[in-house]
């Protein structure tokens, strides 16, 4: 059976939250679609909240 990639937005928000856990400033955000960018920056704020009260380690 073949496998079905993730929704568009899923993934946006997936990429935004890695990134967000990395560090990266919300300013490199490679979408310019209105929401797939709001999905990103949400993935990238939540990434960031967890880094700062530490549940992720570099």
């Amino acid at each position: 059976m073949k496998r079905q990639k993730r929704d568009r937005l899923d993934r946006a928000f997936s990429k935004g939250f890695q990134a967000g856990v990395g560090g990266r400033s919300k300013e490199l955000c490679p979408y310019s679609n209105l929401d797939s960018r709001s999905q990103w920056l949400g993935g990238w704020r939540e990434g960031v909240e967890g880094r700062i009260s530490g549940l992720f380690n570099k």
